[in-house]
């Protein structure tokens, strides 16, 4: 075989490898897409437990008014529901912490109970505020099963404060932008309760 004819059979070789892989990539993007969506899904939904809900909370964003609140701004909103009855709405809000923005996700079932807290994205001192990050998280935990009313107002707070609350080690700053951003959570969720289960006017 000659040179030229060499040159040809590698250039038409490499073609068809380039042509081959444009085709993997492109009939398999779907199944990547939904498989990253699966993912994202169960990263943000983690809070609420499989068999509760049967719908695509993520595909359904809810349209949030009036999003900014006393200590946080809601970012997003998302109704869990199971045979077409409300379970739960899971919200997606932000504060400031020590160290920077935190994002948490705080999910409420329909009586306006806490299901969870789970935090998306922080920049606190490591080995501190940082622990906000760990998941699962024994001190977002503590919250679970509160409301709104249960503690009252004075008691959604730390104990340094003269609330109920412990407070992450060496992070009271953080710490108080957590616990005050689950109170406005769970404010919003009573005041908009018709809107987010989706029940009335």
């Amino acid at each position: 075989m000659n040179r030229a004819a060499s040159v040809i059979t590698l250039v038409l070789m490499a073609g068809a490898g380039l042509g081959l892989t444009y085709v993997v990539q492109h009939s398999s993007a779907p199944q990547i897409a939904s498989e990253q969506r699966l993912l994202d899904s169960r990263k943000l939904l983690d809070l609420l437990a499989a068999d509760t809900y049967d719908n695509q909370p993520l595909e359904q964003p809810l349209a949030l008014l009036d999003t900014g609140l006393s200590h946080s701004t809601l970012l997003g909103g998302y109704r869990a529901s199971k045979l077409g009855q409300p379970v739960a709405v899971v919200l997606r809000t932000q504060t400031e912490g020590y160290a920077g923005t935190l994002e948490l996700l705080i999910a409420i079932d329909a009586s306006g109970r806490l299901l969870g807290v789970k935090s998306l994205r922080q920049n606190e001192t490591p080995a501190l505020g940082g622990h906000l990050g760990d998941w699962p998280n024994q001190w977002l935990a503590t919250f679970t099963g509160k409301s709104r009313n249960n503690p009252d107002d004075a008691g959604w707070a730390l104990k340094k404060d003269q609330g109920q609350f412990d407070q992450l080690a060496g992070a009271t700053i953080t710490s108080r932008a957590t616990v005050n951003a689950i109170h406005d959570a769970l404010r919003y969720f009573d005041e908009h309760r018709a809107s987010l289960l989706g029940i009335g006017p």
